[in-house]
């Protein structure tokens, strides 16, 4: 594996563990804060999954653009397209006020998220030395 590759899922499994930390609060949880590190989980296992493939990738927060770069390798992961916008959609909405998200909506991206990261993990093949 890349040195590149270990530090963009390194900060992804960060943000897998700040989601479910803020999902689980029993005081306070923060579920806008639980959107937002799924989709940004993802974000940085698509950018992982890049550098490993060394793809050239722009500097963006944008899935669906990173998971079409994938589609060379892995072309089965265009039926991940729609989940990939929704899951950018949960944390966009979630940076501005107005928009605060409920337990549901942190399901959701959770849901998402993991349905997303599971054939990236399978595609990195991750070493014991690197929990994902």
């Amino acid at each position: 594996m890349t040195e590149a590759c270990r530090q963009w899922l390194k900060k992804a499994q960060g943000d897998y563990t700040s989601m479910m930390r803020e999902y689980r609060a029993l005081i306070r949880p923060n579920y806008d804060s639980s959107c937002f590190h799924a989709q940004q989980c993802v974000e940085k296992l698509l950018k992982g999954y890049l550098a490993e493939k060394e793809v050239p990738f722009p500097k963006t927060h944008d899935l669906q653009l990173l998971l079409k770069l994938t589609y060379a390798f892995n072309p089965e992961w265009k039926a991940l397209e729609e989940d990939a916008a929704e899951l950018a959609e949960e944390a966009v909405e979630t940076r501005y006020p107005g928009e605060d998200r409920m337990k549901e909506d942190a399901q959701r991206a959770i849901y998402l998220c993991k349905k997303l990261r599971k054939p990236l993990k399978e595609a990195i093949k991750t070493t014991d030395q690197l929990r994902l």
